[in-house]
């Protein structure tokens, strides 16, 4: 199953989707190391080892992960670090199944919070406690985000590019609507003012209130199922088609068929950019491309806390990283010392201040370039001051595999056919069930 010359359809085939808890299993148990990545050390770098970074960023985080990499490349003499970009978290985390299957694997790989475990769970991971001193780990990073990423005492996840959803709003047609120049503190009250601000049009088109991401929007969805009263799951006890969890799909439906002030979009971000929506909730990771978008478009950028409903609550989110454990310790000891280089305070700050992810390195904030940020524009600091207040995902959606592409499959029947939460829900929930039933006895082992 892990021969090199395994063909590349049945591959794909046993990778896709990673549906297979043996397809990771193989990956993690099969003896002998792996090779690298296609690639090769440029002619000024030659002689170093060579370390292969699998990424997921593109654009403006990938841009800043490349100028990190070659500051770092610069700064020393005996690794050459190489970033590939694999496409969104799922791709990525395909095409690292279908790469160890063929004996070969990145030296870092970004995980998302939902694909990191699975291959934990496969025991493809080696963990990170080996190749750090006692307490370096906890004196360099956010706890409560190392925290996320250990199982059994052990961690096996560091986190890079985390993130909470964040409420963004539109200061100027908030302005022009006459309604408070702040984050809602409830749904109520953003539905309140939706009544002015969707009487505003602007270049011919009607102001919406806010738009629903089409993939991956279960991880936004999530804070709305808590903050109604419900959850995903209670540990992996399934709990989506009860309770608060139907009721903030019912909520979300009729702001799209009964009041007609929202709907889903591929890609939200780009819809408040160009001000066809007034608020979006989505990632800190797209603070800083929102901010530029802002500034093209000639309106100003304001952002909050979620608002609450029975309770206040936010989830965490982002990709993190991960080393496989077939990897030659050699080309691991090599990629340690990038991600040492990318933990130091000043880069940590560098990447929070380009990208917009959360500082996960507590010392960073107090870097200049950082501390000025946070200071002169309050937008930044907003997800640093709501870091405290949040939670992991509920297990089911963490843990079960494709759980998050079920329920956000489920929510595409909610926004875009009408289709009763309820009834979306509870064929969404018995799917679940029956996976956790596949899946609890290797869940429970690693836990």
């Amino acid at each position: 199953m892990t021969h090199p010359l395994l063909g590349r359809r049945r591959l794909l085939q046993t990778g896709a989707g990673l549906t297979s808890a043996a397809a990771l299993s193989a990956c993690g148990r099969t003896s002998g190391t792996v090779s690298q990545p296609g690639g090769s050390v440029p002619d000024k770098f030659r002689g170093r080892t060579r370390v292969v970074v699998w990424s997921t960023f593109a654009d403006v985080p990938g841009d800043a992960l490349q100028g990190l990499a070659d500051a770092f490349n610069r700064e020393q003499n005996d690794i050459y670090v190489e970033v590939q970009f694999q496409g969104t978290y799922d791709e990525c985390a395909q095409k690292a199944v279908v790469s160890l299957l063929a004996a070969q694997a990145p030296d870092l790989c970004v995980l998302s919070d939902v694909k990191w475990i699975r291959f934990y769970f496969g025991d493809a991971l080696d963990s990170w406690d080996d190749y750090f001193k006692p307490g370096e780990l906890t004196a360099t990073y956010n706890e409560k985000l190392l925290s996320e990423g250990r199982q059994q005492d052990r961690t096996w996840w560091l986190p890079l590019a985390r993130s909470t959803p964040l409420f963004y709003y539109n200061r100027t047609l908030f302005k022009k609507a006459g309604v408070p120049d702040r984050a809602p503190k409830t749904y109520q009250e953003l539905y309140e003012w939706s009544k002015e601000i969707t009487k505003l049009k602007v270049g011919g088109n009607r102001v919406a209130l806010e738009a629903y991401q089409k993939i991956d929007g279960d991880w936004q969805f999530q804070c709305s199922a808590w903050e109604f009263g419900g959850s995903y799951s209670d540990g992996l006890d399934v709990r989506i088609d009860r309770g608060g969890a139907v009721e903030a799909g019912e909520w979300q439906r009729k702001l799209i068929f009964k009041d007609r002030i929202a709907y889903m979009a591929d890609t939200p971000t780009n819809d408040m950019g160009n001000q066809l929506i007034a608020t979006v909730v989505t990632s800190t990771g797209g603070l800083k491309q929102l901010t530029e978008m802002a500034k093209t478009g000639g309106w100003e950028l304001g952002t909050g806390f979620l608002p609450k409903q029975e309770k206040f609550a936010v989830n965490t989110g982002g990709g993190g990283l991960g080393i496989f454990r077939r990897s030659p310790r050699e080309r691991k000891q090599a990629a340690v010392e990038f991600v040492r280089f990318l933990a130091r305070p000043e880069n940590a700050a560098t990447w929070a201040v380009q990208t917009g992810y959360m500082p996960v390195v507590p010392a960073a904030v107090k870097s200049p370039e950082l501390a000025k940020l946070l200071r002169d524009d309050p937008n930044y600091s907003t997800a640093v001051k709501q870091l405290e207040l949040t939670s992991k995902g509920d297990q089911v959606r963490m843990m079960i595999p494709n759980a998050n592409v079920r329920i956000y499959t489920a929510l595409q029947r909610i926004w875009s056919g009408n289709t009763p939460s309820q009834k979306a829900f509870s064929e969404v929930g018995d799917q679940l069930r029956k996976s956790v039933d596949r899946y609890r006895t290797m869940i429970e082992e690693h836990l």
